[in-house]
């Protein structure tokens, strides 16, 4: 059994054929997978796929990314939704500063809703980090010495062993996406090889970052198949225990996972 822990299904380049997606992915070995809003709308989307399909759990939050042009009443759409069935996580959220679209305060101040809407809840987050690892460092140390170990993942995973260590350190998990494959990718494997087995998981980012056989295509959540034996090669272990022991992380992590 696989679960892919990171996929935007509500994207519209599913639109046509989602039904046949979710079936291709039954068919790959993934028994779930949790789509991740990134704005109010695509929250309420993620959560009305996990209403209608029994393989999806949703996501909610906002992406720093999206956060300029975030409305007034968004965010308590986002705190409401927290408590409905079949949301298992808030993100995707984080800080990114290799796009310009919202300006950096607006990020951290939306960062530290999701991290205090984490601690409320007790649901874990899915944190966003691109081009920024140190400010992610400052705020996450910040929370830790305030408030204790973090529960959540660095998502698609694409910084350094000394960055992974850090955010192990505060007790967070790593997880990899198809990028992990590519051919410029070496100091990434070598990452991906040293995280501790308790603390690994693989997601798709579909539609996005399919994974090398099939890069400039549409991604999708069977290509998490792909990864698994990928990542299982890399670390010496089988595909069967890759998928055991990152299936039994993902329902560790994200405990409202049936």
């Amino acid at each position: 059994m696989l679960i892919d822990t990171h996929a935007h299904l509500d994207d519209a380049q599913f639109d046509t054929d989602r039904a046949e997606v979710l079936q291709r992915a039954e068919q790959a070995g993934v028994r779930r997978i949790i789509s991740v809003g990134i704005t109010r709308q695509t929250s309420s989307a993620a959560w009305s796929l996990a209403r209608q399909f029994p393989q999806v759990a949703a996501a909610v939050g906002i992406h720093p990314n999206s956060a300029a042009d975030a409305a007034p009443d968004d965010w308590d759409e986002i705190e409401r939704l927290t408590s409905m069935p079949g949301v298992v996580a808030v993100g995707e959220t984080g800080l990114d500063r290799h796009w310009n679209f919202t300006p950096f305060p607006v990020q951290e101040d939306y960062f530290a809703r999701h991290l205090d809407l984490s601690r409320r809840t007790g649901l874990p987050l899915i944190i966003h980090s691109r081009d920024c690892d140190a400010d992610m460092i400052r705020l996450l140390r910040h929370e830790y010495d305030r408030r204790g170990p973090l529960r959540g993942v660095m998502h698609s995973f694409s910084s350094d062993q000394m960055h992974a260590e850090a955010y192990l350190a505060m007790g967070l998990y790593i997880s990899f996406a198809g990028m992990l494959t590519y051919k410029t990718a070496d100091a990434l494997r070598q990452v991906a090889a040293n995280i501790p087995e308790d603390r690994l998981l693989i997601e798709t980012d579909c539609p996005y970052l399919s994974p090398a056989p099939l890069r400039g295509r549409r991604n999708e959540p069977a290509n998490v198949r792909i990864l698994a034996e990928y990542l299982a090669q890399l670390r010496g272990r089988s595909v069967e225990r890759l998928a055991e022991t990152t299936s039994r992380n993902a329902r560790n992590l994200f405990d409202r996972l049936h």
